[in-house]
């Protein structure tokens, strides 16, 4: 039987923050991944002038990548193996005018190969949270030797 490994909050966080270092696009927008434990993530992205369409929200595109990001952070955290989205819906429920996105996921389900996870996006405006978006997604497991 295999031994299980447990690390310190702070290092699985600083765990989580390496994976996120080595996605350029994140990298691009300034995605901050605030906190991370088993099951659950708290990602986060500055709102600038880079992320906002035409309008002076942030674009539709932006708010979907926290969230399946947040998502797939709560999935693999709960599965404990390297994983992708399998799926995912996003419901906008208003335009995102603020200063930060807050993507809070939590999977609400963990099988051998799949997680299940939920999904709320705040902005962050005038000091306090304002829900823009919802979304759900399935996190499945990569196989042992993924084919590109």
């Amino acid at each position: 039987m295999a031994e299980t490994v447990t690390v310190s909050p702070e290092v699985f966080l600083a765990m989580g923050r390496e994976v996120l270092a080595k996605q350029p696009f994140s990298v691009l927008i300034g995605a901050e991944l605030a906190a991370l434990t088993p099951g659950r993530c708290e990602l986060q992205v500055p709102v600038t002038d880079a992320v906002k369409q035409q309008f002076g929200f942030v674009h539709g595109g932006v708010l979907s990548y926290a969230a399946d990001n947040a998502l797939t952070y709560a999935g693999g955290t709960a599965l404990r193996v390297p994983v992708v989205t399998s799926e995912f819906k996003i419901n906008y429920l208003r335009p995102a005018i603020g200063e930060r996105l807050i993507a809070r996921a939590e999977a609400v389900y963990t099988g051998k190969t799949q997680a299940v996870c939920r999904c709320d996006v705040f902005v962050w405006q005038d000091g306090e949270e304002k829900l823009c978006a919802v979304a759900q997604g399935t996190i499945v497991a990569l196989p042992a030797t993924p084919t590109p």
